[in-house]
């Protein structure tokens, strides 16, 4: 929460319905760097907190944007009394590559990174976070999970600091489709990581171990006959609404 904060009191603060002056300061950042970026806000509207993500791209244009669908509650946090839990997945097509975002909480749920690897042809996934550091091995070992069993780079920005006596732990990473860190950060100090991601990575392990056509969707929770379920029923069991743009 760039805007606010991990605080729910800041974020019960009386804001303006659409406030998007947090956008407006990161676009003319990204401007400067040229680079891609995604954040994650609080969006209002009509009285409605989301905890939200933006991917804004070189020239500072918002490509796309995704509302949180998994609500946290552990404590000492829990998100469902400030926040209303978002609807839909969010991917978008940049070069070769297609991103699927997601943030925090979502990463405990391999369901929904797997139905945007499967059903949205996502191959580079990107969470930002606020995680606490009493949970931080499970961030990192969740993180490499999520990568490996998607066959995909995963992107993590996860916060560092302290907001009403939590402190989060940092290690924001890259991790490649193999599930190896490419580039990784601390535990307590803010700071910038890069790597190289590669179409031919991703090719390599996809078709080495073509493990979405070897799925049994008989387990994939749906009904229906003996054979299992077509992919329009996977599609309809974890029926969020699609948002995904071309954004090359």
């Amino acid at each position: 929460m760039v805007d606010t904060g991990y605080s729910m009191p800041s974020i019960q603060e009386p804001r303006r319905p659409g406030t998007k002056a947090p956008y407006r300061s990161y676009k003319k950042r990204r401007k400067n760097f040229r680079s891609r970026f995604s954040p994650a806000f609080l969006i209002v509207t009509v009285r409605v907190f989301t905890n939200s993500q933006a991917l804004i791209d070189a020239n500072g244009n918002i490509i796309a944007k995704y509302r949180k669908t998994h609500l946290v509650t552990a404590a000492p946090l829990d998100e469902r009394p400030y926040f209303t839990a978002g609807d839909g997945f969010a991917s978008c097509k940049i070069d070769k590559f297609n991103l699927g975002l997601g943030i925090c909480y979502d990463l405990r749920f391999p369901e929904f990174y797997r139905t945007l690897a499967v059903n949205h042809g996502t191959n580079v996934l990107v969470n930002s976070s606020a995680w606490p550091f009493p949970r931080v091995e499970h961030l990192r070992i969740l993180a490499m999970a999520r990568a490996i069993e998607n066959q995909s780079y995963l992107v993590l920005a996860n916060r560092v600091g302290t907001d009403d006596e939590v402190t989060f732990c940092g290690t924001s990473a890259i991790i490649d489709p193999y599930g190896a860190i490419v580039a990784a950060a601390s535990v307590d100090r803010e700071e910038l990581i890069q790597a190289e991601l590669s179409e031919e990575v991703v090719n390599s392990v996809r078709s080495g171990m073509a493990v979405f056509a070897h799925r049994r969707r008989i387990f994939t929770g749906c009904r229906g006959s003996r054979a299992g379920c077509t992919s329009k029923d996977f599609a309809t069991r974890y029926a969020l609404p699609q948002r995904e743009k071309n954004c090359t």
